[in-house]
């Protein structure tokens, strides 16, 4: 699978000695996860797992060349049950992804590091991995860190549907790899499907609400296309992302400088 992520950041590019030669109360360790699932018919089941390479390597490269910040190879597999039914879809059990987390951890404070961020980029593990980083502080001691997709950076242009329920597949993932990877992009095969549209103002939401129901893929969208992939240029891809890498990278740069005096 192609990568974005600097080789000089690559924690599976060191050898022992190297690692053993890392600071180990200020390195920070980077693990993504993300999934392979159906994307719509006009995209990669690798979508989630490409957008977190790109976006990571890209704010990987303007950080100090002397910090040490690495990622970690990335966790492929996801909780992605609401994508069940759709060929091609990979999903791993609610469990099984918590327990990769939780031994991960194990080996990293194993190995004498401190520092742990759980960067994801796929909505089925979000409560997940925050459920882990609270658990791997408590049960290792680590200083551990969650963050999600662009870190909260702002994407000019992108209007407020698609901001707001564009969930899967639609103008912001497609623009992504319009800009990185063009030649998985079937523009032909764009669907358009919106679990909720801004203007109904209702108590219930699928996300995020006062009270939300719960809903699979299929409910929705035959194609599996949650949102409008049609106004997706490579040009907003580009400036997107950038936008993205900078938030990111200054989040890493929060995490690395982070301390407190708690030791369990």
């Amino acid at each position: 699978m192609k990568t974005w992520i600097p080789d000089a950041r690559n924690f599976a590019y060191l050898n022992w000695k190297q690692v053993e030669a890392l600071p180990k109360e200020s390195t920070l360790l980077v693990l993504p996860t993300a999934a392979i699932e159906q994307h719509g018919p006009h995209m990669p089941l690798a979508t989630d797992t490409l957008i977190n390479n790109v976006l990571l390597g890209r704010a990987l490269q303007l950080l100090p060349d002397e910090m040490p910040v690495y990622a970690l190879p990335p966790i492929c597999y996801g909780k992605s049950n609401e994508h069940i039914g759709f060929p091609g879809t990979l999903s791993v059990s609610s469990a099984t992804f918590m327990a990769v987390l939780r031994d991960i951890g194990a080996s990293v404070a194993a190995a004498g590091f401190r520092k742990l961020v759980l960067y994801n980029t796929h909505g089925g593990n979000a409560s997940l991995v925050d459920v882990m980083a609270r658990d791997l502080r408590a049960e290792f001691g680590l200083r551990t860190f969650s963050m999600f997709g662009s870190a909260g950076a702002v994407f000019e242009g992108l209007n407020p549907q698609e901001r707001k329920y564009g969930f899967h597949a639609g103008e912001l993932e497609t623009a992504f790899l319009l800009a990185t990877t063009p030649e998985l992009i079937d523009t032909k095969a764009y669907t358009v499907n919106y679990i909720a549209r801004i203007e109904d103002d209702t108590l219930l939401q699928p996300e995020n609400g006062a009270a939300n129901f719960a809903w699979l893929t299929r409910d929705i969208a035959e194609s599996g296309v949650l949102g409008d992939p049609r106004p997706a240029t490579a040009e907003n891809g580009e400036r997107w992302i950038a936008s993205a890498a900078k938030q990111i990278a200054a989040a890493l740069e929060a995490m690395f400088r982070y301390e407190n005096n708690y030791k369990p």
